[in-house]
């Protein structure tokens, strides 16, 4: 169907009208339709401009999976040309490990050339860049006959390659032949936008068997990429999946990553070249920046777990909200139905999301993962559900994954530099997870708030997190990412793991949500080539890989929240030894010596620590230029309507305050109890530290202080819990349960707990190719 054309009716008689139009079949009497009484926002028409009597589907409520009709299809902007089939590929995990290309220093280096000396096989038309913005979208992209773009081929003999890249998720806006099995190709920018080329996925056919082809990409962006160290293109054979099941597999020789010799004027270009052989004569094959996961991917799995009679109990699919391009933003919430409502509310909550950035798809996978082991019938998937409440959001920027961007929503900005933006109407995806945070927030206390990424310039998985300032939890954010990494030692880097707060992150989800009060809220980044670590060192990350990640996880919020604090406190302790040795480590490369006894932990950890090397690529990204103003007095309102104290910048003036307030404080205790000892040391009241929990949330428990009703129902839950945890087929519990919750204990320098390693292997799963996909239609509640 296409763009709906919108009649209009007074809001009183709306619904009244269109139940007797229904009833009595006035549909077809145009007279009647074409009267300015009988006009409604509700009616919509078809391509032939006729009625289809139905009601046009609310957009901001919540809804769920249905298994009537098929899958809700993917809405394209309307410039996009789309083809018509479907593009599927089986999931595998190679037999043996992928190794890093390893540099010969002899890899030739192309020259550019260009069209002017080559032939285009391959040109999309009309891609809008920067200066055009987004108007409206419609399933199956643009309307018309769909032009076919890759040359006409002269005969059998005829080896030109075919390209085609205008599928979901497809990335490639032009190829130049310029030798006889030689290419150069042309990655198109984030829709909306001149920048952000990195993430490509296309197609080629007509391939001939035992002849070494060259590919050039010639319009990258970054001045450094994985690609220079070892890692390697994907590729996937149709044939090879149709006849010996191979999936995606790491091809690629004489890689070399490098500067475009082609001088514009403009931004600095960079090339990445490679030489591959395709095993079949006239076979189908793609490559691809990554492993895709598509929007439609995604929406096949939730569908089984809509259907699936035992995880839909416990696992309940909502939209979160619609996207620019009216895709839906499905919400996950994970946890088992409680006995009572005081348990239900002593339980904490845990918030999972990918893929605010569409090209990095291997945040999908490690969600999948996730996914995987939570919904199951393992003992430690019961307990987590037992004891949390995970909402979880799989894919934040449906459209962009849809159309292929790398980094950018169809505002033409990254949706991860906005957590903090007014404009709803362009940022629905943002505004909508951040309030579901909050009101999360007022209702329960989040204990980690986590966003999957991927990284295209460090191996390994590792984590940014926010350093806290507070005494009472120095390096506590530190302890989740310590634990991970000795679950999973040989995908995990710790030493990778960065927790300064720089002002250019201001704006991502991982730092508002730390100033709104989640202490816990990390960025993990997941490299796009593979590990440099223990067993799995020098190779590429597959599938597999990045699933177990999912479940280690899982694995390490157990340990976490374990009542047995042994392993906590082995951790701080570790962490704090970690840090001297970081301390020395810069004065030593200083030439200065310094006795750090009793003070060394005054050090400000902001100064040990270097900027982190995410993208700077989105740094100057604003609002759309079009909504300045608009923004502008948005943010004027909101600060009218909520002043707030200016913020003391240097340690000076935070001291002086401290001061000033104590001494208040003391005066006004003196003279309403003269008799009564004066207070020592810093009180309760007098921190200077925010809140690290919403008003609304429970107090943090301290051994020293009494526990409220609700903490307490909060720690027997836990312990019950981890008790029935013990008793469960298959796990150990290296713990008691009596003891205390208290995350603030200090080390136990005796204390050497035996760490558990815990493997996963998950199933392989290979999907044959569906060519009608089952229902998944949204129904609304209120």
């Amino acid at each position: 169907m296409g763009p709906a054309r919108l009649l209009t009716l007074p809001d009183p008689y709306e619904d009244f009208m269109l139940h007797h139009l229904q009833y009595y079949g006035y549909f077809k009497d145009s007279l009647l339709l074409s009267s300015p009484l009988l006009r409604s926002r509700q009616l919509l028409f078809d391509e032939l401009e006729e009625v289809n009597p139905r009601l046009r589907e609310p957009r901001e409520l919540f809804s769920c999976f249905s298994s009537r009709g098929p899958l809700q299809a993917p809405r394209w902007p309307i410039e996009c040309e789309v083809i018509k089939e479907n593009i599927h590929h089986i999931e595998w995990v190679p037999l043996r490990p992928e190794y890093f290309y390893q540099p010969t220093g002899n890899e030739k280096v192309p020259e550019i050339v260009g069209e002017e000396q080559g032939t285009v096989v391959y040109q999309l038309d009309s891609v809008p860049t920067e200066g055009a913005y987004f108007t409206s979208s419609r399933v199956g992209g643009k309307r018309g006959i769909i032009k076919e773009l890759a040359v006409t081929l002269q005969g059998p003999e005829d080896n030109t390659l075919l390209f085609e890249s205008r599928f979901e998720s497809g990335n490639l806006q032009k190829a130049v032949r310029v030798g006889i099995y030689e290419y150069e190709l042309t990655l198109r920018t984030d829709l909306y936008t001149d920048k952000h080329t990195q993430w490509f996925y296309f197609r080629v056919q007509n391939t001939r068997k035992d002849v070494t082809y060259r590919f050039t990409i010639v319009n990258l962006l970054k001045p450094k990429s994985l690609y220079a160290v070892g890692m390697k293109p994907l590729m996937y054979s149709q044939l090879d999946a149709t006849i010996y099941n191979i999936g995606w597999r790491r091809e690629g020789h004489e890689i070399k990553y490098y500067k475009n010799n082609m001088d514009d004027g403009q931004q600095p270009l960079y090339c990445l070249t490679w030489t591959v052989q395709f095993p079949h004569d006239q076979d189908t094959c793609f490559f691809a920046h990554f492993y895709p996961y598509t929007y439609t991917d995604l929406q096949c799995y939730l569908l089984s777990v809509a259907n699936n009679p035992i995880q839909s109990q416990f696992c309940k699919l909502r939209a979160l909200c619609r996207s620019l391009a009216g895709n839906t933003v499905y919400l996950l919430t994970i946890t088992n139905p409680s006995r009572t409502p005081q348990e239900a509310a002593a339980k904490k909550a845990v918030v999972l999301s990918a893929r605010v950035h569409p090209g990095e798809s291997n945040s999908s996978w490690i969600m999948s993962g996730f996914l995987d082991f939570i919904l199951s019938n393992s003992p430690d998937a019961q307990l987590l559900r037992d004891i949390f409440v995970f909402k979880v959001i799989p894919m934040l920027n449906p459209d962009g994954v849809i159309v292929g961007n790398y980094r950018c929503s169809l505002a033409g900005r990254d949706l991860n530099r906005h957590y903090k933006t007014v404009l709803k109407d362009s940022f629905p995806c943002i505004w909508y997870t951040k309030n579901m945070i909050k009101r999360l927030l007022e209702e329960r206390e989040v204990l980690l708030y986590c966003d999957f990424h991927g990284h295209s310039r460090k191996n390994n998985i590792f984590l940014y997190g926010c350093h806290s300032n507070s005494r009472k939890h120095w390096l506590h954010e530190r302890v989740f990412p310590l634990m991970l990494s000795k679950n999973a030692p040989d995908k995990f880097s710790f030493d990778s793991c960065n927790f300064k707060v720089q002002k250019c992150k201001e704006g991502t989800g991982r730092v508002v949500m730390w100033r709104m009060g989640i202490t816990n809220s990390y960025t993990m980044e997941s490299t796009f080539g593979g590990s440099t670590l223990g067993s799995k060192r020098d190779t590429h990350f597959t599938i597999e890989d990045l699933k177990s990640l999912g479940y280690h996880v899982c694995d390490t919020i157990l340990d976490f929240c374990d009542p047995d604090q042994t392993k906590y406190t082995q951790c701080l302790q570790e962490l704090q030894e970690l840090l001297q040795q970081e301390i020395h480590k810069k004065l030593n490369n200083c030439g200065q010596d310094m006795d750090l006894e009793g003070n060394w932990s005054d050090i400000p950890l902001s100064d040990l620590e270097s900027s982190t090397s995410g993208s700077d690529s989105s740094l100057s990204d604003g609002p759309p230029l079009r909504l300045l103003n608009v923004a502008e007095e948005l943010n004027q309102k909101m600060v009218l309507k909520n002043p707030k104290k200016k913020r003391l910048q240097t340690r000076k003036q935070r001291n002086e305050q401290y001061q000033k307030n104590y001494l208040m404080r003391e005066l006004k205790l003196t003279e309403n109890a003269p008799g009564r000892t004066q207070l020592s040391g810093r009180d309760k009241g007098s921190s200077l530290d925010p809140p690290l929990t919403s008003p609304k949330n429970k107090e943090i428990i301290q051994a020293s202080t009494p526990v409220d009703n609700k903490t307490r129902s909060t720690t027997e839950a836990c312990q019950l819990a981890w008790s029935a945890k013990s008793k469960k087929p298959g796990f150990t519990a290296a713990c008691s349960p009596k003891r205390s919750t208290n995350a603030s204990l200090g080390p136990a320098p005796d204390v050497k707990p035996n760490w558990s390693k815990t493997r996963y292997s998950a199933a392989r799963k290979d999907h044959a190719a569906m060519a009608v996909y089952p229902s998944l239609h949204i129904y609304t509640y209120p």
